[in-house]
């Protein structure tokens, strides 16, 4: 691992040189076992489900989780089990998903204000895809949680301001750093040499990322124990998260178990997928013209060119939807889901899996399998639309992951999906995009470090809409 970094392309690469779907490898005391197939994943996801729904302990888990706090990176116990009621009961729940359906139309209106004045500035048109994707995720989870789109300052062109930037820089470190294959983790007595550098980067980007959303949490948990704030007054999902009371009417949730969940489960399952998707999505379709046309085309005829899309529209997207589904596929944002740890010992696919085993399953593996799918490198959204009353984002069959599924599946498939269409459709119908002068063909290359584009994409924007359809959602009230 030391020598071969990153850790996941040395394993997809001896598993492709192996011509296997199923592999071990043996870190320190730990059988890693990785899956490219659909039919294993389900297995392991579905047939022994019960048998997978724990997590590995790691430094990185354990520090941004507070301590195994949350639901999402908690081994399976009484206290993950706590905490995805919460999110399933109190927080991503249709009830929950209408009532805030208002702040997310908001931060779409901002989004399509942004990109406008982004394009129309003086010597402008030039638009940073991915940062105009990753603020938009991060604005709508600010809105969500806090009922806030800035951090620090307003910005009146619709863009993040320095906190923010700094905070969205801080998630996505963080995050790498959460998928990442660290020594220390398969090799115990390792913990604090800190041979390769990975536990100090931990920790500052824990305190880079905790900082602001601790500051606002503590103030507002101080004013619910003041009595500062009522019932009445429950506007987002920190105050839900603060007020939930037990069966004998004390406080459900500690101040640490509300951090841990607004950050690890809500913040960090909701920023990358989405922007990821768009960011490929619209590289890939830059560079396959009809590819794009279609999906305009589509928006045009189901939602015209006089308003901007909006959520009800998302049923009747289906080849937008295709080409998110496409993104998933072909350039997930991550090359593992978050490993399921064996609780006793069992078999996957005819092979012994002991007590303790992590199992991965692979989403580059999975989504680029030549058994399942046809010419796997090349993006083709209509794949997804033969046979397809209505195409969805979600892929029961694990042929790729975009929501994974079973125990400790995401449970946020709603507010993913209007996430990343309401995105990716703002994106489409507000503006022709084009490359930069001089540039034949956008540059399609992954990073070394991740399955990220090398290059932030930048393109040329102009708007195709009236004028006054970029105006709506003005500068929010703080």
């Amino acid at each position: 691992m030391m020598l071969n970094k990153p850790a996941f392309r040395w394993m997809h690469r001896m598993m492709e040189e192996m011509g296997t779907d199923i592999a071990c490898v043996k870190l320190g005391g730990v059988h890693v076992v990785c899956v490219t197939c659909p039919e294993i994943a389900q297995e392991v996801l579905r047939k022994q489900d019960a048998n997978f729904a724990s997590r590995p302990l790691t430094f990185a888990a354990d520090t941004f989780s507070r301590g195994y706090k949350d639901a999402v990176l908690s081994p399976y116990g009484d206290q993950s089990r706590k905490m995805r009621r919460v999110l399933t009961s109190e927080i991503v729940c249709p009830s929950r998903h209408k009532w805030l359906h208002d702040k997310r139309a908001d931060e779409a209106d901002n989004l399509t204000r942004y990109v406008y004045n982004l394009a129309t500035a003086p010597g402008g048109g030039a638009v940073d895809v991915r940062h105009v994707a990753r603020h938009y995720c991060g604005n709508v989870l600010r809105r969500l949680l806090f009922n806030k789109r800035y951090l620090g300052e307003p910005q009146p062109d619709g863009g993040p301001g320095p906190m923010e930037v700094q905070h969205m820089d801080a998630v996505f470190t963080s995050l790498s750093l959460v998928h990442g294959f660290c020594v220390s983790d398969y090799l115990p007595w390792l913990q604090g040499l800190d041979l390769d550098g990975h536990e100090k980067m931990v920790r500052e980007a824990n305190e880079r990322v905790n900082r602001p959303f601790g500051t606002v949490i503590d103030e507002r948990w101080r004013q619910w124990k003041n009595g500062e704030r009522q019932e009445e007054l429950v506007e987002d999902l920190l105050d839900v998260l603060i007020t939930l009371k037990d069966a004998q009417g004390n406080p459900l949730l500690t101040i640490e178990e509300v951090k841990a969940q607004c950050l690890a489960d809500i913040m960090f399952a909701g920023v990358d997928s989405p922007s990821n998707a768009a960011e490929w999505a619209l590289a890939e379709m830059v560079n396959s013209p009809e590819v794009m046309a279609k999906a305009v085309v589509e928006i045009d005829g189901e939602v015209g060119r006089e308003r901007n899309v909006q959520e009800a529209d998302i049923p009747r997207l289906n080849y937008v939807k295709a080409c998110i589904r496409e993104a998933f596929r072909l350039h997930p944002v991550a090359p593992f889901n978050v490993p399921h740890v064996a609780l006793a010992d069992t078999t996957v696919a005819g092979h012994r899996v002991p007590k303790g085993s992590h199992v991965i399953l692979s989403r580059t593996g999975l989504g680029r399998n030549p058994r399942v799918w046809d010419d796997p490198l090349r993006f083709n959204p209509d794949r997804h639309i033969v046979g397809a009353a209505e195409v969805a984002l979600t892929e029961n069959d694990l042929r790729f992951i975009s929501f994974s599924t079973g125990r400790r599946g995401c449970v946020a498939a709603s507010l993913g999906t209007a996430m990343s269409v309401m995105l990716f459709g703002r994106l489409l119908q507000g503006f022709t995009w084009c490359k930069p002068a001089g540039v034949e063909a956008v540059d399609l290359s992954e990073s070394k470090h991740d399955t990220f584009m090398a290059k932030p994409l930048v393109l040329h924007a102009l708007p195709r809409l009236p004028a006054h359809l970029y105006q709506a959602g003005g500068r929010l009230p703080q």
